[in-house]
């Protein structure tokens, strides 16, 4: 196992080097509006547009060869030494350090809600078939899978916000992180994320239960008494989830890469998907690099927790050949 894991930290390690290394690539050949602006700027001025473009590589430092500069970025990144970021006028380190408690303060509650509703209704589902209550949580999962979360972001922005006033439309910083003012402004996004979150949950929770709830150990429980909550808990949902923890942890990185871009730029909150999203508009690519890292490094602890909780749950896996 300790072996395993050693393998699986140096294989993280590799697929960040390989990631920034492409995302690195890929902004270094792609036009930079910026320059095309200064250019278009300068002639329309009837200055040279050739100064000008070589005015700004030499402040962004891109003048300078691609070996050069990829290899200064790569250093960086890894001594922890991630640059200036020139859209924010600020040290990278210090704009992720301020937009990732916001992305926090709706990714935490959110995945506690997803995984607490989403596994409690998909186990009564189970255990329930084919009653009302199941046809009412099948139709909510397929409501949650069907709709877009950035076009129910702002459906809800309209009804609630501009129609009836009850949520604020705009999102305001400035309020204190834990108050009644904040947690009232984040109710929109995390009902947006729980939506979707819930229905993957609740359905794989649902089909994974329904393999154990008439096995025969499950039936032999009951025969000897075991309460309902008991054979619930310990004798369908610890095996059914084993194969769950995998959609556990990729709906829950979900939440903190794919959905952050969406619900961070609809609600305008200020957290790493929209400075992720605004850096790359700009080009800036020390910060693009910078939150490109967080990501990657949320997505490898996710996927080794995941690894790690597999044997916890099911000790008979065995790692030795692996």
């Amino acid at each position: 196992m300790r072996w395993y894991v050693v393998r699986r930290v140096v294989w993280a390690v590799v697929a960040t080097f390989l990631i920034l290394s492409i995302t690195w690539g890929l902004l270094a050949i792609t036009p930079n509006p910026a320059a095309e602006q200064m250019q278009f700027q300068a002639a329309a001025s009837g200055g040279s547009a050739e100064a000008a473009e070589e005015a700004f590589e030499a402040r962004r430092g891109l003048d300078r060869s691609p070996w050069d500069r990829y290899r200064e970025y790569m250093t960086n990144m890894a001594t922890l030494n991630w640059g200036w970021s020139q859209s924010r006028s600020q040290p990278v380190t210090d704009a992720i350090a301020s937009a990732l408690p916001y992305t926090a303060i709706y990714s935490v509650p959110t995945t506690i809600l997803s995984i607490l509703v989403g596994l409690s209704i998909g186990l009564y589902s189970a255990t329930h078939q084919y009653t009302r209550t199941d046809y009412a949580a099948t139709f909510f999962a397929f409501f949650g899978y069907a709709i877009p979360n950035f076009w129910f972001g702002i459906i809800l922005l309209l009804v609630f916000g501009v129609q009836l006033g009850w949520f604020p439309v705009v999102f305001d910083s400035d309020l204190p992180f834990f108050s009644l003012g904040m947690a009232r402004q984040l109710v929109l996004p995390v009902v947006v994320l729980v939506t979707g979150t819930i229905a993957g949950i609740m359905r794989y929770s649902r089909a994974e239960a329904l393999e154990y709830v008439e096995a025969e150990f499950v039936k032999t429980a009951k025969s000897k008494g075991a309460d309902g909550y008991r054979i619930l808990t310990r004798h369908i949902l610890r095996p059914a989830a084993v194969p769950l923890m995998t959609i556990l942890v990729g709906d829950i990185l979900g939440i903190f890469l794919a959905a952050s871009y969406l619900v961070e730029v609809v609600f305008g909150i200020p957290g790493l998907g929209q400075l992720s999203y605004n850096a790359i508009i700009a080009q800036d690519t020390s910060l693009v690099l910078g939150t490109t890292l967080i990501f990657t490094f949320i997505s490898v602890i996710g996927n080794l927790i995941q690894d790690v909780a597999y044997t916890v749950l099911d000790p008979r896996i065995d790692y030795g050949d692996r």
